[in-house]
């Protein structure tokens, strides 16, 4: 019964507009006094959820990105793109999911990429005769390439869901290849889309002066260099590189292009405070949630269930894909990583998996989820940089869809896609 009430009130909060972080702490509260036990428990709970030391990577990241997209980096990092692949059949396609991949390297966040890329990108595309929708739907699929590659803070809450127990270097190296793998097959997509709708090549601009935009991007590229190279060696912990990442950012932005000024300034370090405060306050929140779904020994539960439906690990993974992209549909990343994690992870040991590529899938399965209706945060963000309702993206999106759902199975069922890399670096 106690269940009934945790999912039950928190299924009806949903429903009538609640907050996710409300929802998820009012939810708790009413299955704490329904036990009987004492509701200052929940408020202990989510402090002590928030109250985590590695958590500190995640507001300076973000700010790091914010100081990033206000400091005119997307625009450097969109030209350099353009440079390497614009020529190409329907270029500015290829050319948005290039960017992506830089960008996200980083901002570490699907709705940054969405945001920055997409104001750069969008406009241009419709110029050039590309269809809206189209250059919505390769501008929100290209976003969750984000979540993948390094500072991925997404990674850094899976970390300390799964009770700091798995290396957050070995997390960020793990997402690299199926970040470029998702980056190559939706550039097949988008190429093979263009061909069939005639969208335009780009003129190439000579390797001279492609030579020169790179130059000029490189200082915004050596960032992720910084976060991968030092955390992987040793030589910083994911905290202190993002500390790093924030100083660096300053630097190249106000002495190298100088494009970081007050108001750009004022600008990026209130996006940074908003957007942390919503994150830290989803953490919480879902932090005293999952702690009921450990008292209630839901992950034990689930592991009987699993085994119940099947022995084999291949329908057993297909299962849990499929519940983790319908719950994608419903809410946010950070609070489904803290309440999957303790209960999924057992499951996926119990049949062999390494928790370091389960937080790959996690991760984009549930990236996956923030570009699809009807709480696709990515997706709102995209519709409204493109100025189109989301029932006409949506129409359009399945072949990129299929993108990525290839790249999840793939993932899925070949481990070494996401566990190459970690085992490379460790010898």
């Amino acid at each position: 019964m106690e269940l009934t009430v945790l999912f039950g009130s928190f299924a009806v909060l949903l429903l009538i507009g609640v907050p996710v972080a409300f929802s998820l702490g009012i939810s708790s509260l009413a299955a704490v006094i329904y036990m009987g036990v004492p509701p200052l428990i929940v408020f202990q709970r989510m402090a002590a959820g928030m109250n985590v030391f590695a958590l500190m990577a995640i507001p300076f990241f973000i700010y790091s990105g914010e100081l990033m997209h206000h400091g005119a980096i997307a625009e450097r990092l969109v030209k350099l793109a353009a440079g390497m692949v614009g020529h190409r059949k329907g270029g500015l396609g290829l050319v948005n999911v290039t960017a992506s991949v830089f960008f996200g390297g980083v901002s570490g966040s699907a709705v940054a990429d969405a945001s920055a890329v997409g104001a750069i990108m969008i406009p241009q595309m419709e110029k050039r005769g590309y269809d809206k929708d189209y250059s919505v739907n390769i501008t929100v699929t290209a976003a969750i390439i984000a979540l993948l590659i390094p500072p991925s803070h997404n990674m850094i809450i899976y970390s300390i869901s799964a009770g700091g127990t798995i290396s957050i270097a070995d997390l960020f190296t793990a997402g690299i290849v199926p970040g470029l793998l998702l980056a190559t097959l939706l550039m097949i997509t988008a190429y093979l889309v263009a061909v069939k709708k005639g969208y335009p090549a780009e003129v190439f601009p000579g390797f001279r002066k492609l030579g020169l935009i790179f130059i000029d991007a490189l200082p915004g590229l050596f960032l992720v260099a910084i976060i991968v190279g030092g955390v992987r060696s040793g030589v910083f912990t994911a905290t202190e590189s993002s500390v790093i990442a924030v100083v660096y950012a300053m630097l190249v932005t106000l002495l190298v292009y100088r494009s970081l000024d007050w108001p750009t300034f004022a600008k990026s370090t209130v996006g940074a405070v908003k957007t942390t405060a919503m994150v830290l306050m989803v953490i919480g929140a879902a932090s005293a949630f999952g702690w009921l779904l450990a008292l209630l020994q839901v992950p034990q539960s689930m592991i009987v269930a699993m085994r119940s439906l099947s022995d084999n690990p291949l329908v057993i993974f297909m299962f849990l894909n499929m519940i983790l992209l319908f719950l994608g549909c419903f809410m946010d990343m950070a609070p489904l990583i803290i309440i999957c994690t303790p209960i999924f992870l057992p499951v996926v040991k119990a049949f062999g998996m390494d928790p370091v590529q389960f937080g790959v899938i996690l991760i984009l399965n549930l990236g996956i989820g923030l570009c699809t209706p009807p709480v696709g945060s990515v997706l709102f963000v995209g519709c409204a940089v493109g100025e189109i309702p989301i029932m006409k993206a949506v129409k359009t999106i399945w072949p990129f869809y299929g993108a990525c759902v290839l790249t999840l199975l793939l993932v899925t069922y070949i481990p070494e896609i996401s566990l190459f890399l970690p085992h490379l670096m460790a010898k």
